[in-house]
């Protein structure tokens, strides 16, 4: 079983595993409409409460195939959480996406979700990836969606980023309801626990962390595996494979290390996971209730792997 927790101040509950979206797309990871709606109605069934999609992952796919297991599960009472920045345009070859951060752009993104989603609205909105647009998102990207919460169109305003400057830009200049910082709260990687953790608890601004696999390395350590969406180099999966023999030696696996470490921090209400089946879904849920004592979380500090 997953708790369903107050999310800070905000009008929203989360179970501490959020569902990822992105993997149940064709394009780029190769799932298929059956199996992806097969997972994320294994996820409401299983109890988590809060999905995260973009119209960047598969040009759209994962939010009609989100959208598609809602249905199936009669539009359960979930937080659905978009992004806008990233939005899906037509081209000759099919869909494809890009960068567009201004208020037309962003109502137009937002737009399509709803559709593609087959809802009347969704509960938070992440600006994707801004890192290169600050000046439009803070001008144009972020009032826009200020306006919307003030409307009651959406209840929640965020920022979705891989990079702790971009996060603590914003944070600081725009002041969003919560965060999700990607691959930056990781068993590889610490960085947002120098800055932008401590700024989210002095705010009182929720922080989710995503990408807590490393694009794959941490959950499957093998020649071949994925670093922040690239192939890892050799000697990080030999680091990689060290650690999961350390974890081993407690009695938990490596997967369930990366998923509960980023939770032991504030101001940390959840990992977001992508999961592309049922038996993901499973596995993750058993993995984050999986006990950890202290003297691994000691070890694994200690260690010079770490």
């Amino acid at each position: 079983m997953l708790a369903n927790n107050p999310v800070g101040r905000l009008p929203l509950q989360s179970t501490p595993l959020i569902f990822g979206t992105a993997p149940l797309a064709t394009q780029f990871w190769g799932n298929n409409e059956a199996d992806a709606v097969e997972a994320a109605v294994a996820g409401v069934r299983a109890g988590i409460t809060w999905f995260d999609t973009a119209p960047l992952y598969g040009s759209g796919e994962a939010e009609e195939r989100l959208g598609l297991a809602l249905r199936a599960c009669g539009d359960p009472d979930v937080v659905i959480a978009t992004k806008v920045g990233r939005p899906v345009v037509h081209t000759a070859d099919g869909r494809d996406s890009t960068f567009d951060y201004s208020r037309e752009g962003t109502l137009r993104s937002l737009e399509d979700s709803l559709k593609r989603l087959g809802r009347d609205h969704v509960d938070v909105v992440h600006v994707h990836d801004p890192d290169d647009h600050l000046a439009e998102a803070i001008d144009e990207c972020l009032p826009t969606l200020v306006e919307l919460r003030g409307q009651g169109a959406i209840r929640a305003v965020s920022v979705g980023t891989v990079r702790c400057d971009t996060a603590l830009t914003l944070l600081t200049e725009a002041e969003p309801d919560l965060m999700m910082i990607a691959g930056r709260l990781t068993l590889l990687d610490h960085a947002a626990l120098d800055e932008l953790a401590p700024e989210c608890v002095r705010r009182g601004v929720p922080l989710i962390a995503a990408a807590v696999f490393n694009s794959g390395l941490l959950a499957r350590p093998q020649p071949g595996a994925w670093f922040d969406y690239a192939p890892a180099a050799a000697d990080r999966v030999r680091r990689v494979q060290a650690l999961g023999e350390l974890c081993e030696s407690y009695g938990v696996t490596l997967r369930a290390a990366a998923l509960q470490y980023p939770l032991r921090f504030q101001p940390v209400f959840a990992v977001a996971v992508g999961m592309a089946s049922a038996t993901e879904v499973l596995e993750n849920i058993e993995l984050i209730n999986q006990p950890i004592t202290s003297e691994l979380w000691d070890a694994l500090t200690q260690a010079d792997l770490f």
